[in-house]
């Protein structure tokens, strides 16, 4: 019995230092694909076939709410309007003058050796440096210097007796000469967009990332670049990462008589990962004649809060120039999307004053998700045959009145369109939207829900498989504001799966301890098949993509994960996949293709091997944490999750769009009941089942098989004492036994 217990302290031990986790992401998979897209050079290694762009210059006011990208595209063709090019050479004469395409040279020292027969000597004469001029071709503009270089051979002579010389001596030719003619061409694009104002798109413009915003959308600065990947992965580097810079303003003929100011809002954290006290947002304002970047503001790391107010007067006339810029930049960490701060309402204007630090704008401040009851998504097939009374009677709207005093409310409205045309519309009352007030109090940020249960449904006879509905939200006060915020759109997908989140990643989440278990509560329309289930995984600060678990199914037990339904086999494991595409999920289909018959409630998730956090996404805007379920005792207790937000895991059903994905109509196997004893065991262990029985391999806890046998009755007592797992041939039964 002391070895038993031994055995239970030291399991319940591992299980005390379980728990659920959530961590930042080192990567941004709403961005991570567009790096595919970046032009491919003719030449790799080389400046070749790409464009450098001479940005245009905007005017005072300058301003961005960041409702909508203003972020300049850069998309030239070699063919627009506008585009130039300049073809540079490698290797030029002293005149400058390139040289043939043949061209060839070593810069190994080569020479003419010459062996005298009547004297057996050698004589070795060294050819000297040509007058050629290299230019190195891996960036724009291109210096060329003279470099010393050889003719790539070697010539062996022979003097006879006589003192003749050999007519026709040996030539050896250096083997992969390293001096080699090339060109490259390199283009010039004019940038002509007076609506865009940033000349890079390092931070992030979204939607999702900020803690109440003032408005619809923000600019975001982490440790990952443009597209989504990490400055310096697997490193505790920190340094400056993330720019946001403006184009060239014209500032010429003010100067501090015409009280410019600028000003912007700025939050530290928001939704994402706290920045520490040593990371920081930074300001910068260029003076162009002196061809100087100069700090004239910054933040430290600090608490998560509201939005904070930045107000800054511009006197100094270094900056009333033609080709006045800003920029901001962070600094933090570079190994992934860590230390966050979040800008909005950028606003550099003219006739401003010390005390102009409003921002009276009236808007809604984050997107509808859905109108669906429950669910951000369902099957097709699902809702054309039981549509009635699955609208929502609780749509999320929030805004937010920026006056700072109270003002009149008025009714907001949702419209649905399909193929470009009106559908259907709601009526958002606007007492409740202003949380049952007469007018929204000032500077108030008003969460309110609004029922869409009767009314208009998503037209069920719509034809196809799969559908998508255009939703456009509309809210506004009566004061004059920007009425780009007034409005948000999003798209109602019906296809063949269920889901509770928005599609976007804010944090990474799972369990730890070794065989924890993660469950997400589903409840189906209608009986059908589950034939999959879909998982955004993503990259968080350990790389888990080698670990292991098991889909797992189980049905309800009193509002809780129950029985299970459906395991992988143990010698078939899966592992995490980081998709590098935009809100890409990877789908996991359970066994040959088999079809999972499911009905009310039912849960889908994993048990996982390691005590490693797996980091599937958590969706931070959408809460349905009373969804979520974890287990650190083996099944026995499931508490709900602790973290606010959604577990970004989707069943997915067999419906008519099997026929695109190759799914055959297969049955689950049926399983057979076993009994293994005594359990746990010193040694001795026998197996009973109700089924034919062929056999069992019995596994250790890293998967490794120890024992495979066709008796009913096997001995362990050679084997470590610890937790095994009896597989049963033919079967996806699975039966844990431990061994003292």
């Amino acid at each position: 019995m002391k070895g038993i217990l031994t055995i239970l302290i030291v399991a319940l031990m591992g299980y005390a230092f379980s728990q659920e986790e959530v961590g930042p992401l080192t990567g941004n998979p709403q961005l991570m694909a567009t790096k595919t897209t970046v032009i491919s050079k003719v030449n790799p290694n080389t400046f070749d076939s790409t464009f450098i762009y001479t940005p245009d210059t905007i005017s005072l006011p300058v301003f961005d709410d960041f409702s909508s990208s203003k972020f300049q595209k850069y998309n030239a063709n070699f063919t627009d309007p506008g585009v130039t090019s300049v073809l540079v050479y490698h290797l030029l004469d002293s005149f400058d003058v390139p040289l043939p395409s043949n061209a060839v040279y070593t810069t190994q020292q080569t020479f003419k050796r010459t062996y005298v027969v009547s004297t057996t000597s050698l004589n070795d004469e060294n050819f000297p440096p040509l007058g050629v001029k290299i230019g190195d071709l891996s960036s724009y503009p291109v210096t060329h210097s003279y470099v010393p270089v050889y003719p790539p051979y070697y010539i062996y002579d022979t003097v006879n007796n006589l003192g003749d010389v050999d007519p026709n001596p040996d030539t050896v030719w250096v083997s992969g000469p390293d001096v080699t003619q090339s060109s490259a061409r390199q283009f010039f694009a004019p940038v002509n967009d007076l609506s865009k104002i940033w000349m890079d798109s390092e931070a992030f413009h979204n939607y999702t990332m900020a803690l109440n915003p003032w408005s619809l959308g923000v600019a975001t600065f982490d440790g990952l670049d443009e597209f989504g990947y990490p400055y310096e992965i697997n490193s505790a580097i920190t340094n400056y990462a993330d720019h946001l810079t403006s184009k060239p303003i014209d500032m010429s003929g003010l100067d501090a008589s015409d009280s410019v100011y600028f000003s912007f809002l700025y939050q530290a954290q928001g939704l994402c990962d706290a920045p520490e006290t040593g990371d920081s947002l930074v300001l910068e304002f260029y003076a162009h004649d002196l061809l100087q970047w100069n700090r004239v503001w910054s933040t430290n790391g600090i608490p998560l809060s509201d939005f904070k107010v930045a107000h800054i007067k511009i006197a100094n006339p270094d900056y009333f120039k033609k080709g006045f810029q800003f920029r901001f930049k962070n600094y933090g960490g570079l190994s992934g999307s860590l230390d966050h701060f979040h800008i909005d309402y950028v606003n550099l204007r003219t006739l401003s004053g010390y005390q102009d630090t409003l921002f009276k704008d009236f808007a809604i401040v984050y997107p509808v998700n859905t109108l669906i009851d429950e669910y951000t998504s369902v099957p097709w097939d699902h809702w054309k045959n039981n549509f009635a009374g699955k609208m929502s009677p609780s749509v999320q709207v929030v805004v937010r009145n920026g006056s700072n005093i109270s003002e009149n409310n008025q009714n907001g409205q949702t419209d649905v369109y399909y193929g470009g045309l009106l559908e259907g519309s709601f009526t958002l009352n606007a007492q409740t939207l202003s949380g049952g007030n007469i007018n929204y109090d000032p500077r108030t940020t008003y969460y309110s829900y609004h029922d869409f249960s009767s009314g208009y449904h998503f037209d069920e006879t719509k034809p196809g498989d799969f559908q998508e509905f255009e939703v456009i939200t509309t809210a506004s006060a009566q004061f004059p504001n920007m009425t780009s915020n007034d409005s948000t759109f999003t798209t109602q997908i019906f296809e063949n799966y269920y889901s509770h989140d928005d599609g976007t990643a804010e944090l990474a989440y799972g369990p730890t301890g070794i065989q924890s278990r993660l469950a997400v509560q589903y409840d189906a329309y209608e009986p059908d098949s589950l034939i999959g289930v879909a998982i955004h995984w993503v990259p968080s600060v350990d790389d888990v993509s080698d670990k292991l678990f098991l889909l797992t199914i189980w049905d309800d037990n009193n509002g809780q994960p129950g029985n299970v339904i459906y395991e992988d086999d143990p010698f078939f494991p899966r592992q995490p996949q980081y998709e590098y595409v935009k809100n890409k999920f990877t789908t996991y289909y359970l066994e040959d293709t088999m079809k999972l018959p499911v009905s009310g409630t039912y849960y889908i998730g994993w048990r996982q091997f390691d005590a490693d956090r797996l980091n599937v996404g958590l969706d931070m805007n959408i809460v349905s944490n009373d969804k979520t379920f974890y287990s650190i005792d083996g099944g026995v207790n499931w508490p709900n999750s602790s973290f606010e937000g959604s577990v970004m895991i989707r069943p997915i059903f067999s419906t008519a769009m099997d026929i695109y994905l190759g799914i055959e109509d297969k049955e689950l196997k049926e399983e057979i009941k076993v009994n293994v004893y005594p359990n746990p065991t010193n040694g001795q262990v026998k197996v009973e089942t109700s089924g034919e029985y062929s056999g069992v391999q019995v596994m250790n806890m890293n998967g490794q098989v120890v024992l495979s046998t066709n008796a009913m009755t096997f001995d362990l007592s050679p084997f470590e004492n610890g937790v095994y797992f009896i597989k049963f041939n033919g079967s996806s039964k699975v039966v844990k036994l431990m061994k003292y």
